[in-house]
């Protein structure tokens, strides 16, 4: 589809417009809850005037109060979105906390009400932008075995703490959100001679590897994994060869059909469910700049089936093979992203300034790769997650972990269970099993050599 007609058909949906807003001020939002309908879960009702982004915003609030939809209906056709949502809790039970389901009703209600804007954002494959409270940098690139330890070494020799990240890597390809202060200060990093200087280092790192390294500096917040969609699709993580895709292990099930009689494409998804799995096909398909008109999702079983009928924003169903082969692709990679590959790592100690360099070296020096993390901090705590490797790919071998053990010291690391790990170490009577702090050497990091407190 020409750029041209995209930017045109955009204008129709933006929420700038003053007869939108209108719209929107005489028809509000109404959120409805019934917890008597259905026998096993929570039911929302949300009616709304139709904006593009609608649909995202609503399953981006639930996602992110930590609720599974187990079903749901989409209907947005006429002007008007008509949705419901058959939700859980994470024990699979029904929400009946009274404060939890206004919250719910209220959250909802404040992103897609008369006074919310959602406009999808396409910014930066790599940036730096000053916040309140912390600088926040955004990484894509290729993948490769040490390339968060690498990260990490940069930022902590600028004199940065890593407050919060999440790297996630697919297809060869690697994207970063990492919020990071001062070291000294605590503070925001504002100086633009230093947000230079951080930007040229972490350029330096991806110089001869990245097939589109940018960077660019601009103001605003993010959603972490909202922008880490946006990164992967921007730098094509969903492009393979060929003989790429024939050798790989297919993950899910999904086709594109054109129902002419309607001018709808129909997206299909058949795959196993998992946690945030409409998140990210919901979140795909809007910023590939599609509106879901109708739709269905059934994640009750062990496996997930979702129905899209699906415009352009320009009017127009899927109108080239090119295009429906682009759109599966997407989807796929989306699906794939979060599935996590390798042996799941948990690291709960207290936050330091180099402290996530010193970890992921170590990873490094035992051969191995980083395919997905979560960095966070809370209060003087650091609580990390890790998903590793070797750097060929297979699963780890109890004596690497052995030499992990050994290697970082006064921490409690928690192994958790996974199909390739060996069963000596998820399997043990003892309740502090996992708790390795007390089978390591009693020598910390620093005495490694390392960054030290």
């Amino acid at each position: 589809m020409a750029l041209a007609d995209g930017e045109a058909a955009y204008s129709s949906w933006d929420c700038d417009d003053e007869y939108q807003k209108f719209i929107q001020k005489m028809n509000p939002p109404r959120v409805t809850i019934d917890n008597t309908s259905c026998p096993n879960a929570t039911v929302i009702h949300v009616d709304s005037a139709n904006k593009y982004g609608v649909l995202l915003e609503v399953v981006q609030v639930l996602t992110d109060l930590k609720l599974i939809v187990k079903k749901a209906y989409i209907s947005s056709d006429g002007g008007w979105f008509m949705d419901v949502f058959n939700v859980t809790n994470q024990s699979g039970h029904k929400i009946m906390d009274e404060s939890v389901l206004e919250s719910i009703k209220d959250y909802i209600y404040k992103s897609i009400g008369p006074d919310s804007c959602f406009l999808p954002s396409r910014r930066r494959a790599v940036g730096v932008e000053p916040s309140s409270d912390y600088t926040l940098i955004e990484l894509t690139g290729t993948d490769r075995p040490g390339l968060l330890s690498e990260v990490s070494a940069v930022l902590t020799n600028l004199e940065c703490n890593v407050v919060n990240a999440e790297l996630w890597t697919h297809n060869e390809r690697a994207a970063a959100v990492m919020q990071v202060t001062d070291r000294k200060s605590g503070l925001a990093i504002s100086d633009a001679e230093r947000l230079g200087r951080i930007k040229e280092r972490l350029c330096n790192v991806f110089k001869g590897r990245s097939r589109d390294a940018k960077t660019t500096v601009a103001m605003g917040i993010t959603h972490t994994e909202r922008r880490l969609h946006q990164m992967m699709l921007e730098d094509r993580d969903y492009e393979r060869h060929d003989k790429d895709r024939a050798s790989a292990s297919p993950t899910s099930m999904v086709s594109v059909v054109n129902w002419l009689q309607k001018d709808y494409s129909v997206v299909t998804i058949r795959c196993k469910d998992r946690p945030k799995l409409l998140f990210d096909t919901v979140c795909t398909l809007t910023d590939m700049q599609y509106v879901v008109f109708h739709g269905s999702v059934d994640t009750e079983g062990p496996d997930a089936y979702q129905d899209y009928y699906i415009r352009h924003i320009d009017g127009s169903p899927v109108n080239s093979e090119a295009e429906r082969k682009r759109i599966i692709q997407c989807l796929e990679a989306a699906i794939e992203r979060r599935v996590s590959e390798g042996l799941k790592l948990e690291l709960s100690t207290g936050d330091r300034v180099g402290l996530l360099l010193d970890v992921t070296r170590i990873f490094r020096e035992n051969g191995l790769t980083v395919t997905r993390a979560e960095v966070s901090t809370k209060g003087d705590k650091a609580i990390n997650t890790f998903y590793v490797r070797d750097a060929a790919g297979s699963s780890v071998e109890l004596k690497t972990l052995e030499a992990i053990r050994q290697e970082i010291g006064q921490t409690v690391l928690q192994v958790k269970g996974h199909p390739d790990q060996p069963k000596s170490l998820t399997q043990d009577s003892s309740p502090t099993r996992f708790l390795f702090s007390s089978l390591f050497r009693p020598r910390s990091l620093c005495n490694l050599g390392l960054i030290g407190s």
